[in-house]
């Protein structure tokens, strides 16, 4: 029986953010089926501890840290001529560690996560590639540099460039191609012209996720919380906006501002209706206390965990239609672009209590009846030649 390896830009656990969650629960679902093994970067010192469930579960794991600042990774891809997201994760321990496996083991299936990954697959594998791009990272770069302005608008546009030609080329050779979303991925196909590509969507876990499960924090007043890390920048433009333009139109209520790293833009925010709270070891009492749960995000790529979370929370949520794509919701979201539809949405539901709750009730059952992550990566299966007891097909 053939074996795996699955490669990660970032160690999937513990799962406490967006792209660690979704690599959890598909390293899991590979392991059901077939040996895995794991060769992944850490960017925290703590994921390089011991983690027993990720030894449990896995057939051989390494965790490398990645060291490389974004200024020498920018310096490098200037002058090599790549995209900076992929010199930021060269890296030659991984190179050897990567070709240690592929010699020792009978991998049968090489799983990308993330393509900043890709450039570890030799080129002359026999093995089943799969790549996982979760969002199109380019079309975010040419977001960004609408954004942007001088140098770094023309890096902006240089590196949305270059990952453009970079991703068509790694799912020219890919056998999948997987994004979070549909929408996500006509986006590619139509960019790209790409063929095997399809949409894996992320889930979420109900049990885990569930208002029974845990105490909210305490808090006098209307609570409005936005969860994510919070050093990743359409993370703190939405804050931002949201603290600015958004709160101000509101006759009461604080902001709580969930998540690491808070960015210097993020924590001069803190004040009377604002809290930071940096990292904390559960989000969910924060999510179980909140009168709405806000998702102001005027960038986002796939399906936001962060709103999925909140719906599992059984909490009534305003979101932009950005923050919304790909989610299929079923109406129990309230979809505002602008401040002055925002605040009034927020408005709207404190001030009918019964209303609000009954679309957060609402909004939970949407999430278990549709993205219990079991369901949602079934169509892995096909793909890898499982059958549902893990088989070969």
């Amino acid at each position: 029986m053939g074996e795996i390896l699955f490669l990660a830009h970032r160690v999937p656990f513990p799962p406490d953010r967006g792209d660690k969650i979704r690599g959890y629960h598909i390293l899991h679902h590979l392991a059901r089926h077939r040996p895995v093994h794991l060769l992944a970067f850490a960017d925290d010192p703590r994921d390089l501890e011991p983690h027993e469930e990720a030894a449990a579960i896995t057939a051989s794991l390494r965790v490398l840290p990645r060291r490389k600042g974004q200024a020498r990774a920018a310096a490098e891809a200037l002058a090599t001529g790549r995209p900076v997201s992929l010199a930021a994760f060269d890296d030659a321990a991984m190179r050897a560690a990567v070709a240690q496996v592929l010699a020792a083991r009978p991998i049968e299936t090489i799983h990308v996560y993330s393509s900043q990954m890709a450039q570890y697959v030799p080129a002359d594998t026999s093995a089943r590639l799969v790549m996982d791009f979760c969002d199109m990272d380019s079309a975010k770069f040419a977001a960004y540099a609408e954004d942007a302005r001088g140098p770094m608008r023309w890096m902006m546009r240089r590196e949305a460039r270059l990952l453009a030609s970079t991703e068509a080329d790694i799912a020219a050779r890919a056998d999948a191609s997987l994004f979070v979303s549909e929408a996500e991925a006509a986006l590619f196909r139509a960019s790209t012209g790409a063929k095997r590509v399809q949409a894996v969507e992320n889930g979420i876990d109900t049990v885990r996720f569930d208002p029974a499960a845990v105490a909210p924090v305490e808090e006098n007043g209307p609570l409005f919380v936005f969860t994510g890390q919070m050093d990743y920048r359409p993370n703190i433009d939405a804050v931002r906006w949201f603290a600015t333009d958004v709160l101000p139109r509101l006759a009461a209520g604080r902001l709580a501002v969930v998540g690491r790293a808070p960015a210097a833009e993020v924590r001069a925010l803190a004040g009377p209706r604002v809290i930071v709270t940096g990292e904390v070891a559960d989000v969910r009492p924060w999510l179980a206390a909140a009168a709405v749960v806000v998702a102001p995000l005027k960038l986002a790529r796939g399906v936001q965990n962060k709103v999925l979370e909140a719906m599992a929370m059984a909490r009534p949520v305003v979101a932009t239609p950005a923050a919304a794509e790909g989610i299929e919701h079923r109406g129990t979201l309230r979809l505002a672009d602008d401040a002055a539809a925002f605040a009034q949405a927020i408005a709207g539901l404190l001030a009918d209590p019964a209303a609000a709750t009954q679309l957060g009730r609402e909004a939970r059952a949407v999430v278990q009846t549709r993205y219990g992550w079991e369901a949602r990566l079934a169509a892995l299966d096909a793909i890898l030649g499982f059958d549902r007891v893990g088989a070969a097909a």
